[in-house]
């Protein structure tokens, strides 16, 4: 780990603290630490104690305040914060900051009037910028809450957590079930992709997300692949909050 950094970005998720450095505006040694590893946490965060940190999440505040009692020299970004984009949304109360921080990137680095962000993780999040301005999106399970649904909701469903790339048709009730999920969201995005193009011109996509990697939708030339979306995001705030 390099800590030559003039900013650290931390990115609190639903199962990990996702970190990253900046030096000169470019982001590099991206990692993720579980928070059930508090030790690791501990260790990484007097490494580079007297690096200035930006923190956003989606924890409770019990478990953000967690992070911040460890993690010195620390500025917490949310929707209260200022933003590049302006909120068009009738409940800006609601709206998780890891979407602002989407938007927010999307406002740097689109290059159209239309933009969506899809960030495939625990949740599958749509979210559309235009001319700037957020305007809303979607939010459906991820992967790992609808294995777990099946399970939940059902007798005999086992639990399952491989997430290898799967067949159309499953020859077994395990193979079934991944081909009901992972093949169930290929074809919801690709639907959900397909309705945009059908309402918008001038339109881009951005791809991101821990379990983008499971699915293909970066074969048309206005869908891009970038895992660092959220950060980027959060990035560009803290620009502008930084005094």
């Amino acid at each position: 780990m390099r800590t030559n950094s003039d900013l650290i970005l931390l990115d609190a998720g639903n199962t990990h603290l996702k970190v990253a450095h900046v030096l000169n505006g470019e982001i590099f040694d991206i990692d993720r630490i579980t928070f059930g590893d508090k030790p690791v946490l501990e260790n990484y965060f007097q490494a580079v104690k007297h690096i200035p940190k930006a923190l956003t999440s989606v924890l409770s505040k019990e478990q953000t305040f967690t992070i911040l009692s460890i993690a010195e020299n620390c500025k917490v970004l949310d929707r209260d914060s200022t933003l590049p984009i302006t909120l068009d949304y009738s409940t800006p109360e609601t709206l998780g900051f890891d979407r602002i921080c989407n938007a927010s990137a999307l406002s740097v680095i689109s290059e159209t009037k239309n933009t969506v962000s899809i960030d495939i993780g625990t949740c599958i999040k749509f979210d559309f910028v235009q001319s700037k301005t957020y305007k809303g999106g979607s939010i459906s399970p991820g992967i790992r809450l609808r294995y777990k649904s099946l399970n939940d909701y059902t007798a005999n469903l086992p639990l399952l957590t491989d997430l290898n790339s799967t067949e159309l048709i499953g020859e077994s009730t395990t193979s079934s079930i991944h081909s009901g999920v992972i093949n169930g969201i290929q074809a919801e995005i690709s639907g959900m992709i397909q309705r945009y193009e059908q309402e918008f011109k001038d339109l881009t996509f951005f791809v991101t997300g821990g379990d983008a990697q499971y699915f293909d939708f970066v074969g048309k030339n206005n869908i891009f692949a970038n895992e660092n979306l959220t950060l980027k995001g959060l990035y560009e705030i803290y620009q502008l909050n930084a005094q």
